[in-house]
């Protein structure tokens, strides 16, 4: 079942005759584009599932539609740019005491402005992994066995490896894409080093690359249809000088496809700890053109790196996991 679907499949097709009935998962970013379809694709096929989002005014307006269908959907707020609203929002979630069988880390930003969040992170890094990292485990009393967690990551981790010496940008110029790289690298070391220390107790992790899709969170690097098109157009000059497949973008619908496929088709032992796009796992890459897609970064399944990031990262936000 988890070789039958590829870049073109949507999340409805990967779900078609899967039962979540009984169910629960908790997906951030549930106010636009990816989030709201992985929310709906779940809980149409059964699973309650606990919208997070920073905007909840936003994300109701967003997720009436599924609610309207009568599937069974709640929303809590979260704030990645906060730690002190992460830290709520896992209390909240502790002592309802409900136990999740998916989380999706499907929140982030991409390529913005240099900026700090609440904690005085550089803002893709502090939103996208540091966020998610104390999030996710301080939720993992809340973890069934035989859950996953799916980390949303990208083939923007080519831009960059982590930089454990100057994660702020301190010392470094600051390049959008170079910071949201490494913050796509982050999302993939976290989930090596969850699922290897999580992996005995039958929770597994899994990073997917969703493909390209033009959503909202490319409102800094692509303002316009013109930038768009001009950028994929240079993706598929580089790809076919590298002998690599035409690059595509994807409908919302196909971007939602991988998540679902790693959070409840794909079997636990292909997925667990690695990375994912196009409905597979991802092939090695070695490839140093920022320009060429396709595959995973041999730095970013790095198991000494990653468990150096976890080290950093729990030294940055004060806590131990």
């Amino acid at each position: 079942m988890s070789g039958i679907f590829d870049q073109e499949s949507t999340a409805e097709q990967v779900l078609a005759g899967v039962d979540l009935s009984g169910k629960r998962a908790l997906v951030t970013g549930v106010s636009a584009g990816l989030g709201v379809e992985t929310a709906r694709a779940l809980a149409a096929r059964g699973a309650h599932v606990v919208g997070a989002a920073r905007d909840l005014e936003k994300a109701e307006a967003a997720t009436r539609f599924i609610r309207e269908q009568g599937l069974a959907l709640e929303l809590v707020q979260l704030d990645l740019a906060s730690l002190a609203s992460v830290r709520r929002c896992a209390d909240r979630l502790l002592a309802e005491g409900e136990p999740f069988d998916l989380v999706i880390a499907n929140a982030g930003i991409m390529a913005c402005p240099l900026g700090k969040t609440a904690d005085g992170f550089e803002t893709q890094f502090g939103t996208n992994h540091l966020g998610h990292f104390v999030l996710i485990n301080r939720l993992l009393p809340l973890l069934r066995r035989g859950s996953r967690v799916v980390n949303l990551s990208s083939a923007g981790h080519r831009y960059s490896d982590v930089d454990l010496d100057d994660p702020n940008f301190e010392r470094t110029e600051y390049v959008p894409f170079v910071a949201y790289g490494r913050s796509k690298t982050a999302n993939i070391l976290f989930s090596v080093a969850f699922d290897r220390r999580h992996k005995a107790a039958g929770i597994r992790a899994v990073a997917v690359h969703p493909g390209g899709i033009a959503t909202e969170l490319g409102r800094y690097a692509y303002p316009t249809q013109e930038h768009l098109d001009r950028q994929v157009a240079v993706l598929n000059e580089a790809n076919a000088k590298a002998g690599r497949p035409a690059f595509k973008l994807k409908s919302i619908p196909q971007g939602a496809a991988t998540t679902v496929w790693a959070a409840a088709v794909a079997d636990a032992e292909l997925v667990g700890g690695r990375y994912c796009e196009d409905c597979h796992v991802g092939e090695l890459n070695p490839s140093t053109d920022q320009l060429v897609l396709g595959g995973i970064r041999p730095y970013a399944i790095d198991a000494a790196r990653a468990e150096a990031l976890w080290a950093k990262s729990e030294e940055m936000v004060g806590e131990r996991f």
